[in-house]
């Protein structure tokens, strides 16, 4: 029997094409339902203002397994905003959450008893871009939402790696240098 899944987080960045604003940049938290992560997971149940919460799904009638909720990390304020959310983004979690269940990054034996919240952006100025390419946002949120769930999965990076790391790699909207974004 392998270790239960309580508590397990992810996140990753896929940077878009050229001069389109869709980067993507999931944070996710996959755990058992009877768990901490299960908890969470109905609390987000209710909705709020200028944040609309939705599953995932693929299609009408074909939400994904494990559960997944997609939460918005900012305010929606536009009819446009929330498409682009319902449709290019929320495919691409649902297909990203099945392709790892397909690839058993996801255990499939456990994807009744797991489930997932995802953190979602979407840069406000794609809502209003008239040349969105919707199939890049599309493949950056699949790829991110892939990767993301690859580390939870796999715990990465690793406790080594950070420590490795400590003083090689800063962030990138903060140079300790300067105090300037590295953008």
């Amino acid at each position: 029997m392998s270790e239960a899944i309580w508590f397990r987080t992810g996140e990753a960045t896929v940077f878009s094409s050229e001069g389109q604003g869709t980067d993507a940049m999931p944070e996710i938290l996959i755990g058992n339902v009877k768990g901490p992560a299960g908890h969470a997971f109905a609390n987000l149940m209710g909705q709020t203002e200028g944040h609309t919460r939705m599953f995932a799904i693929r299609a009408c009638n074909q939400q994904v397994k494990p559960a997944t909720i997609i939460v918005p990390k900012v305010t929606m304020k536009s009819t446009a905003y929330i498409e682009l959310f319902g449709g290019p983004v929320q495919s691409a979690v649902a297909d990203a959450v099945l392709d790892s269940l397909i690839a058993g990054v996801i255990p499939r034996d456990e994807a009744n008893d797991l489930c997932i919240i995802a953190m979602l952006w979407i840069a406000p100025e794609c809502a209003t871009n008239p040349d969105l390419d919707r199939k890049d946002l599309y493949r950056t949120n699949y790829e991110a939402m892939k990767l993301a769930i690859q580390r939870a999965m796999t715990n990465s990076p690793s406790i080594d790696e950070l420590i490795a790391n400590r003083h090689k790699i800063v962030h990138e909207m903060y140079d300790p240098e300067t105090g300037e974004s590295q953008w």
